[in-house]
């Protein structure tokens, strides 16, 4: 396979497009739009990103999606279904089903799994103070 060199005027359109689709990620996008910000017909734009970044523009959005949902299911009251479509994701089953697919587990038991490991760590979180560290503050107060 022939990798020919990228010129850098190429590659800031293509970081543009990048930032294009990172900063819109929770609204529906098509390949067509972030062609277009980088002044490219939209299949060789599919194939300049994924041979520039390691990635398909599909696979980059997903991944900003799903490490955005796992931050929301950790912190955040929203249902699963409200964080899904918050998203950009049109269908719950494809979002729960993806999810599923990269993390092991569905959205509401990683929910759980995380709720249950933060109740955990803030009642030890005292147990991993250094004791060094501890004496030091009772020294001074």
């Amino acid at each position: 396979m022939r990798l020919e060199r990228l010129d850098s005027e190429t590659y800031r359109l293509l970081c543009r497009s990048r930032d294009f689709l990172a900063s819109e990620y929770t609204q529906p996008l098509r390949l067509q739009d972030a062609a277009r910000e980088a002044c490219l017909s939209p299949y060789h734009y599919h194939r300049l990103f994924a041979r520039t970044f390691g990635q398909t523009p599909h696979d980059f959005l997903t991944e900003l999606r799903l490490d955005e949902a796992k931050r929301r299911l950790a912190k955040e009251e929203l249902s699963v279904s409200e964080i899904c479509f918050g998203l950009g994701y049109s269908s719950l089953g494809s979002f729960s089903a993806r999810f599923h697919r990269e993390f092991g587990c569905s959205p509401t038991e990683f929910r759980q799994n995380v709720r249950r490991f933060q109740a955990v760590s803030r009642v030890w979180s005292h147990r991993f103070v250094p004791t060094c560290f501890l004496r030091g503050v009772r020294s001074r107060g």
